[in-house]
């Protein structure tokens, strides 16, 4: 997700505490919109999250068993742009893209994701599995933008949409280097401050500073796991960061990054936001996140109470944040095996169908999910299999501040989008 510009760039600046926000950055393009346009989730301005949030609810959909309706993957497919990658936004899809329409790996990733799991968009994933390896980084990973300095997000989400379309991210290779290379530069050695996590980018001085939500995305990542998974099988054993960061295997970059998580949620079962000038509060979108890569690696007991935590404690922060909220609880429930259409409560399945268009069909609480892990072989590659023709924390923006001179490409809360921003 970097042509990097040197006009003045609109960052998204302050979020719902704790929505899942792709690494962001926002620039002058494109035309912000009030109307939400047939087919989307949510009701807030897409111009800066709709592919996100909308590959995120499609998703969780899918995982759940839900169809879901066919304006809503229509809009999705329609903002791809011919050279294969996606905007976090086009006002008007009749309007080819131009330079003027600045494209993201963060969002082309989470399309990837969504259309592989669903299926029948094989010439689109490809398209945009193309464009992502072409704008990989001499040192293996991704940034926001395509040219950007690679960050933990951007190089994890679209690991993730690699293996969604059947690739091993292992050989995906720029200058010899893999997303794996990238994603240990990043990953902080032990005995340091934060030893095991992941930091977003290294600071100015090249050091690296811990990052909850490039530390979830990391561990992911390194997993060769999207947004959508299982419950791992890690061997049991000592939970500690250990080895140097030069010689770390992918899955102990994750133990490692496991490891970290797992000591930031013992006390309180919940990540706390770091905001500038903010005190600390929980963090519902990293929370669940966390809850995703523990249980990934298969560090379950540990993912229990964050679990919990959220249960009792996120439905608010959903119903204000919007879809890709419900997306991530989806996603943190169905990967430590708990019910959503009782999430403490709430029925996190109607209330994010609730979000955007009645879907085809909804799945009846009980029902099995419709794909453990989109990245495996399932129903989503039978599905591209019968493709006759063509067919990756923002979450909800509460404030846009004007950033002068610089192109922004950080996470905010810390899937972003952001996922993942």
């Amino acid at each position: 997700m970097n042509v990097r510009r040197s006009a003045a760039a609109l960052a998204a600046a302050t979020v719902v505490l704790g929505a899942a926000v792709p690494a962001v950055a926002a620039t002058a393009s494109p035309t912000p919109s009030t109307a939400r346009p047939a087919g989307l989730y949510g009701t807030g301005d897409p111009t800066y999250d709709g592919v996100w949030r909308q590959s995120l609810a499609l998703l969780a959909q899918h995982t759940l068993g839900v169809a879901p309706a066919d304006e809503a993957v229509t809009w999705l497919a329609g903002q791809q742009c011919a050279n294969g990658s996606f905007a976090a936004f086009r006002a008007d899809t009749a309007k080819p893209c131009d330079a003027n329409l600045t494209v993201d790996t963060n969002s082309t990733a989470a399309a990837v994701q969504a259309l592989a799991a669903l299926g029948g968009h094989r010439a689109e994933t490809q398209k945009a599995v193309d464009w992502l390896k072409s704008v990989q980084n001499a040192d293996g990973g991704w940034g926001y933008f395509p040219g950007g300095a690679g960050d933990a997000n951007s190089t994890s989400v679209v690991a993730g949409a690699l293996v969604a379309a059947g690739q091993r991210p292992a050989e995906v290779r720029k200058a010899g280097k893999s997303p794996y290379d990238a994603l240990r530069r990043l990953s902080i050695p032990c005995g340091r401050p934060g030893g095991g996590a992941f930091a977003y980018q290294p600071d100015k001085k090249g050091g690296l500073a811990a990052n909850a939500d490039a530390t979830a995305a990391g561990v992911l990542g390194a997993l060769g796991k999207g947004f959508v998974t299982t419950a791992g099988k890690a061997p049991q054993g000592d939970r500690a960061c250990a080895g140097s960061s030069a010689s770390l295997t992918p899955e102990q970059l994750a133990r490692n990054g496991a490891a970290h998580l797992a000591g930031a949620v013992a006390e309180d079962g919940y990540l706390k936001s770091v905001l500038p000038g903010a005190s600390d509060q929980p963090d519902y979108g990293n929370t669940a996140d966390a809850v995703v890569a523990l249980a990934a690696l298969g560090w379950t007991e540990q993912a229990k109470k964050p679990l919990a935590w959220l249960e009792r404690n996120a439905a608010g922060w959903a119903k204000q944040s919007g879809p890709a909220a419900y997306a991530q609880l989806v996603f943190a429930a169905h990967a430590m095996g708990a019910d959503p259409h009782a999430f403490g409560g709430t029925d996190l399945v109607a209330q994010l169908n609730a979000t955007g268009p009645a879907p085809r069909a909804a799945a009846r609480a009980g029902d099995a999910t419709a794909s453990a892990d989109p990245g495996k072989a399932g129903d989503s590659k039978k599905a591209d299999s019968d493709d006759s023709g063509p067919s990756y924390s923002l979450w909800l923006v509460i404030g846009v501040f004007l950033v002068v001179g610089v192109g922004i490409g950080f996470l905010i809360s810390g899937r972003g989008r952001k996922r993942r921003p």
